[in-house]
């Protein structure tokens, strides 16, 4: 799947990239007609939980959206996959695709 990365105000490490890529990848398992992504890596200042990941996924005729906030890039990567394989199953049962 195309999925963009972008790091606001720092550089991301390649390996946290491919790392996101891998995570997002798996959820063409549920859903085969993902279109394509965008991530979105923050930093929050003067808090302990401060790496922020939002996730935004295009599917036909609909758009998913998940953003979570925790200590590292990692953990919030997985809680915000974890939501969206949710929203998209969500999303087969209402329209009965597969």
């Amino acid at each position: 799947m195309k999925l963009q990365t972008h790091a606001i105000h720092f550089d991301a490490d390649p390996k946290l990239i491919d790392f996101i890529q891998k995570k997002v990848d798996k959820l063409e398992t549920f859903y085969d007609r993902i279109i394509d992504g965008e991530v979105f890596l923050k930093l929050e200042n003067g808090e302990t939980e401060n790496k922020i990941v939002e996730i935004k996924l295009n599917i036909p005729g609909n758009q998913l959206f998940v953003k979570e906030q925790a200590a590292s890039f990692e953990a919030a990567t997985d809680t915000a996959v974890n939501g969206l394989r949710r929203q998209l199953n969500k999303y087969k049962e209402k329209t009965g695709s597969r």
